[in-house]
């Protein structure tokens, strides 16, 4: 989840209330972060070949295959984007299975790795029909391929099932290391479309690497829940984040008084929410901070129309607003993504249902100001819309609080300093591990 959701879907509601009719491209078609170098005609497509860039800092994708894949890509041909992925990783993963027959552990685990990546971006576009056995398969592959390869991490890490609701929630548990003592340990949330696995390189490694364990889970409306149990996001986070903790104060490697919850992309709405309620936190990353979802949707409506915008969201009809939104799904390959994302992930069936769906996901009326424990916030300089959010957020906490600005010249000022990640969690863990120590 990134900034170029709001922007894409500010720009059709601004053009909603000055033309009446969405406009053949948005303007957010434009590039975020870094200048396009492939598929300058397609922002979509070039954004998520940069996160497959970022992924291989920790070894979960290769510069010279990613190249090869997108080689075989045509710009806005979500079938092209799945077949180039899933021809690489179905190889990735029959080399890695002949080499751990063979006894070749690491290079097992490294292309068990590479091939979940893969598996993970090849079903990304599809979820406008989610019954596509596509989805099935790529989803049913990825989680195989990474826990192949995390059972030959040293130490291990381990697949796990956390009570939720008369259900469970798919994670996985990154142990520090093999002692079985206590030890500070990170909840570490993804957002919008990330999964458990794509956390591994995602910050989990990273914490590792500095001496936590990690726990890394999907919530409803993320990629294990959606696609297993068809749980959709719900506003109120701290009723997911609480069970998590309650499973977490069961494991004899947790200390308890040092669990600290990092929230990426849509999750720096998600985990500031939780740690407003659960206060068994004992820190909070925002990585970007965002203050009000709903509300981000509007910028660039004019003050004195937002309310006329927002009454169409949630009228029982509004034809001429839901023929704008279809418009802008034919033009713009942001928005397509975008609202058939939205429907998946919120579980309503109209882009019109799922912008208005948005507007419960703030922490305006006090709630901010309820988290107590000491809080972190990034602001990506061109994260355009969360930029402002971040700040917004930081704003309204009253507890101990910090601010990291990545900016675009230290190549890390795209959303969650997408390329930049080692750069970015040096600077967040050691914020961290400074923060818990303080508070022994």
């Amino acid at each position: 989840m990134n900034a170029r959701v709001l922007t894409h879907t500010a720009s059709v509601l601004a053009s909603s209330v000055k033309t009446g009719m969405a406009p053949a491209q948005p303007a957010s078609q434009s590039h975020e972060g870094t200048d396009a170098l492939l598929f300058k005609d397609d922002a979509e497509f070039w954004y998520e070949i940069e996160r497959l860039f970022g992924a291989a800092e920790y070894g979960a994708a290769l510069f010279g295959e990613v190249i090869a894949i997108a080689k075989n890509i045509k710009s806005g041909d979500y079938g092209s984007w799945y077949d180039a992925h899933k021809v690489f990783a179905d190889r990735l993963a029959a080399e890695a299975a002949d080499q751990l027959k063979r006894g070749h552990k690491i290079s097992a685990r490294d292309n068990f790795l590479r091939a979940c990546s893969y598996y993970r971006s090849s079903e990304f576009f599809l979820h406008g029909t989610p019954d596509d056995p596509r989805v099935r398969y790529a989803f049913d592959h990825t989680t195989a391929c990474y826990r192949q390869a995390a059972a030959l991490f040293t130490p291990a890490i381990e697949s796990v099932e956390i009570p939720y609701e008369g259900t469970t929630l798919l994670g996985y548990f990154h142990p520090a290391d093999t002692s079985g003592q206590p030890r500070k340990t990170l909840i570490l949330n993804n957002g919008f479309d990330g999964s458990p696995e794509e956390m591994h390189w995602n910050g989990a490694r990273a914490a590792v690497e500095r001496g936590f364990n990690v726990l890394v889970f999907d919530g409803p409306g993320q990629f294990a829940s959606v696609h297993r149990q068809g749980l959709h996001f719900r506003p109120d986070w701290e009723k997911v984040v609480t069970p998590v903790v309650d499973y977490l104060l069961t494991r004899k490697e947790v200390d308890p008084k040092k669990i600290a919850l990092h929230g990426e992309s849509f999750a720096g709405y998600l985990a500031p929410r939780a740690a407003a309620f659960e206060h068994r936190l004992a820190a909070c990353i925002a990585d970007d901070g965002v203050y009000d979802y709903g509300a981000a949707q509007f910028n660039g409506v004019p003050e004195d129309k937002r309310e006329q915008v927002l009454a169409g969201l949630f009228a029982p009809e509004a034809p001429e607003l839901d023929a704008m939104l279809a418009h802008a799904m034919e033009a713009s390959s942001v928005s397509r993504w975008v609202f058939t994302q939205g429907m998946y992930t919120f579980g309503v069936d109209s882009p019109r249902k799922y912008i208005a769906a948005t507007q419960a996901y703030h922490l305006r009326d006090g709630i901010a100001e309820q988290i107590r424990c000491p809080t972190l916030v990034c602001k990506a300089e061109k994260d355009l819309y969360f930029k402002q959010s971040a700040q917004e957020l930081f704003d309204h906490l009253t507890c101990p609080k910090t601010m990291i600005e990545f900016t675009d010249a230290e190549g890390a000022g795209a959303h969650c300093e997408m390329g930049a990640s080692r750069l970015a969690y040096a600077r967040m863990y050691d914020w961290l591990d400074e923060t818990l120590d303080a508070a022994k």
